[in-house]
């Protein structure tokens, strides 16, 4: 693995609604922040939301978390999927069930289309569990807030996504600075 990419800041969005929803979030970010060339910065508070696609499955805790990567966006991605794979994520029906899910959301400014990988991620805007974790942890100058946030506004659903827990990151992680 090559860590040749200047410091960047990327968000990641997390979901999980088999198992204890919450602990693999927590496990989820804790294991991100301890992958080499990546640091957790901001964590949102957990949601739980509404299935959205595949309907006929156990409601959802989402959140997002900021880090700060020296790891390009597609090795990004591949840790992502490594910690996934580590905690038992299959891929069995498309928006179906899971342990856990990282997707990564923004890049920096990078904008990328590729088989494996799109940055922006298509479907932000159109995702309130999405959005609304999101907004917590973005900055309000980044190109994308007021944009965003306008959208929040003027969706309808909003009432299938609720607040479950407020995340005060490092402490709520067990990770120490130590």
């Amino acid at each position: 693995m090559t860590h040749n990419s200047p410091e960047a800041t990327a968000y990641i969005g997390l979901g999980a609604n088999i198992g204890d929803r919450e602990r693999n979030l927590l496990q989820a970010v804790r294991a991100l922040d301890e992958s080499e060339g990546v640091r957790v910065i901001r964590c949102s508070s957990i949601y739980e939301t509404d299935p959205v696609g595949y309907e006929a499955q156990p409601l959802f805790l989402n959140m997002c978390a900021a880090v700060s990567t020296t790891l390009g966006p597609r090795e990004l991605l591949e840790t992502c999927l490594r910690i996934e794979r580590s905690m038992g994520r299959t891929r069995e029906i498309r928006w179906g069930p899971r342990t856990i899910d990282l997707d990564l959301l923004l890049y920096g400014d990078v904008e990328l289309s590729s088989p494996e990988l799109e940055l922006p991620h298509p479907r932000i805007a159109e995702r309130l569990f999405v959005l609304i974790p999101l907004l917590e942890v973005l900055p309000r100058d980044d190109r994308h807030f007021a944009c965003w946030a306008r959208a929040v506004d003027t969706m309808e659903g909003k009432d299938g996504v609720r607040l479950w827990k407020r995340i005060n990151w490092p402490d709520e992680s067990g990770h120490s600075a130590n």
